[in-house]
């Protein structure tokens, strides 16, 4: 069985946006420095930045990130956006509520004309993301 999860890129802010979303999603953290992983030649001065991290929610979801080294090119992402979806309408408006704050609603959280609810914001990292209440059958 294949797996396709999100892969976040950041320019030396993964561990801030990794802890946000582990306070928002819940579930286990597991984070890799540049600075465990010598042999992967980094700048020393970056040894503390997220070589690899992974948060893997109680109920599947999954979430990788990293930190971009300056020996390569960064770029904020842009044309892609993270979606959260199920009928479990009251986490899914806690996980609005958290990647919401200090962030940007773009379409508030609000019933939709297909049924349930959606949204979309860009969280204070400035990764978009949709959130889609479905509902239930």
């Amino acid at each position: 069985m294949a797996t396709l999860n999100p892969y976040l890129s950041f320019r030396d802010n993964a561990r801030e946006a990794l802890e946000h979303y582990h306070g928002v999603l819940g579930g286990d953290l597991q984070i890799s420095t540049f600075g465990s992983m010598p042999e992967m030649g980094y700048e020393p001065s970056e040894s503390d930045l997220v070589m690899h991290g992974a948060l893997t929610t109680d109920d599947g979801m999954v979430l990788m990130a990293s930190d971009t080294p300056s020996s390569m090119e960064y770029q904020q992402p842009q044309g892609v956006s993270v979606s959260v979806s199920g009928q479990d309408a009251a986490r899914l408006r806690g996980i609005w509520d958290g990647l919401l704050d200090g962030g940007t609603a773009t379409i508030p959280l609000a019933p939709a004309p297909w049924g349930g609810e959606f949204g979309m914001l860009v969280d204070r990292f400035g990764i978009a993301w949709m959130v889609s209440i479905d509902q239930a059958q």
